[in-house]
């Protein structure tokens, strides 16, 4: 037998293998359980709590915190990208200071001289010196002498020049008021000297300063910018929701499930509207179902009733007067009474099985011998049906499925090929591969009726005169598409109706089963 002919199922497994987890389950008919939507995705906890602490967060609306949100994300960003290009430039300035020190030399020989002629102090006249420059001996005590400049500070850098423990060094210091100078000291050949070539970096500090001043105004334009780009943006992107929301609002306060929301795009907002709109469809077509089926009950519930009291009025009349009825006429009047206290009984029964929510009937749901069901029905229907021989045969399969409703199901597809057969005829069962087939030889449905036999309440005009509520194939119909199959009637060969079941299963039972109805 092929996989398509055993629905979900696969072969078993050999003796001794395991198969993969949940393959046996899969085989037996199981409904697909509902997607588990899974956890949220990432940063949509970090996202709520962030427009939760907005400032002046909550209780705003969401137009609102989401353009202070682009505001806040935009000075962020701007004022990061400002501090990396203050360092970049400041780096940049200070490297280009470095090489301009590197590149001018000062004379050994006028360091020399000048230390030995004890000109350390500069003179009234000075040199000219144009950018501000410090010239300054430094020996390998720590000593300076001032050659240009103002006298700056010696560090342990300068002296490690002056005793040969590095051939340079290059760093900041500060004169004696206060000012900061770049120092770049060498050592001076064949002295135990080092010089230190300064300029000051005030140069650097002023074009630092405006640099600093630029990116403020710049980034202060670009935030509020954002703020009025993110507050423009909001109402745009948050218009379909303003729409949604108004039909939601409306849906509840009238109760009025027509309404439906353009959709446009395929993005999460057309996605959701395209949501609200199959809701509202099957919120409205739940309606008219319920409002059906209240309508259809009471109209069916109405001929037993008013049977019932006009007999029981009689019962009572008959009493009041003094006139007892004749025997015969008792007889009838209490087998009508138990007639249709039973027919009341069966329709109020089908309908408690109409109503039953779908998640209370699959908690029920087991693996289901159906051959053990389909002999059950059999005897079933054997002892109320006397007059038409029921012929059945059938193969092992068990399906996925609630056992009382999938057993009911089979008995009333047996009671409806009797109550359409003729006294002496046959109705014939079998159930082969997962295929149960009911026929009956009796007059048939006609083509055009059968699209509207498992319809609630429908009945034939040719057998509203018969006992029966109209909803039997509905019942039918309903256990069979919960266990994962499908029903239909079909006009028989010869004469009669067939009603053909198809359920997925395996003519095996999953390992560890002990019982009808058993995980």
């Amino acid at each position: 037998m092929s996989d398509g002919e055993r629905g979900e199922g696969a072969p078993p497994s050999a003796p001794g293998g395991s198969g993969a987890p949940g393959a046996e389950e899969d085989r037996y008919g199981a409904a697909p359980d509902v997607p588990d939507p899974g956890p949220a995705p990432a940063g949509s906890g970090a996202l709520r709590r962030v427009l939760r602490w907005v400032p002046f967060g909550r209780g705003r609306p969401l137009r609102a915190r989401l353009a202070t949100l682009a505001a806040l994300t935009v000075a962020l960003a701007v004022a990061a990208s400002a501090a990396a290009c203050w360092f970049l430039v400041r780096a940049q300035l200070v490297n280009s200071l470095d090489d301009s020190l590197r590149t001018t030399a000062v004379s050994p020989e006028t360091v020399v001289d000048q230390v030995r002629s004890g000109q350390c102090t500069p003179p009234d006249t000075k040199a000219p010196n144009p950018f501000g420059a410090t010239v300054q001996a430094v020996d390998e005590a720590g000593n300076s002498c001032v050659l240009v400049g103002e006298e700056l500070d010696v560090t342990q850098d300068d002296t490690d020049v002056a005793r040969r423990r590095s051939h340079e060094s290059l760093h900041d210091a500060q004169s004696g008021d206060g000012a900061d100078y770049r120092v770049h000291t060498t050592p001076v050949p064949g002295t135990s000297l080092a010089v230190s070539l300064a300029r000051p970096l005030t140069e650097t500090d002023e074009s630092l300063n405006r640099l600093a001043l630029f990116l403020a105004a710049v980034g202060g334009a670009g935030v509020l910018a954002a703020a009025g780009a993110g507050v423009v943006l909001a109402r745009a992107g948050l218009r379909p929701v303003d729409r949604l929301t108004g039909a939601v609002e409306h849906v509840a306060r009238t109760e009025d499930l027509t309404v439906r929301i353009p959709v446009e795009g395929d993005d999460e907002v057309a996605r959701l509207s395209r949501s609200f709109n199959s809701m509202t469809e099957a919120l409205a077509s739940s309606r008219e179902l319920q409002r059906q089926l209240i309508a259809d009950a009471g109209h069916e519930l109405r001929t037993p009733l008013t049977s019932l009291r006009t007999n029981v009025e009689l019962l009572a009349r008959s009493e009041e007067t003094g006139r007892p009825l004749r025997p015969d006429d008792r007889r009838e009047l209490l087998a009508s009474l138990t007639a249709q206290m039973t027919e009341l009984n069966t329709l109020i029964g089908d309908l408690r099985e109409l109503a039953a929510p779908a998640p209370e009937q699959a908690a029920r749901t087991g693996v289901v011998a159906l051959h053990e069901a389909v002999e059950r029905a059999v005897e079933r229907v054997r002892l109320r049906a006397a007059s038409v021989e029921v012929v059945a045969r059938w193969q092992p399969w068990y399906v996925r499925a609630e056992p009382a409703g999938i057993e009911r199901s089979v008995v009333n597809l047996l009671d409806n090929a009797i109550k359409f057969s003729p006294e002496g005829s046959t109705v014939e069962v079998s159930l082969d591969e997962g295929v149960l087939l009911v026929r009956d030889h009796g007059a048939g449905v006609a083509e055009e009726e059968l699209p509207y036999v498992f319809d609630r309440f429908w009945r034939s005009p040719s057998a509203r005169s018969m006992p029966g509520s109209g909803l039997g194939l509905s019942i039918v119909q309903r256990a069979v598409e919960q266990a994962g199959g499908e029903v239909r009637l079909r006009a028989a060969p010869g004469g009669g109706t067939e009603a053909v079941v198809r359920l997925p299963g395996a003519p095996i039972p999953p390992p560890g089963w002990t019982g009808a109805g058993e995980p």
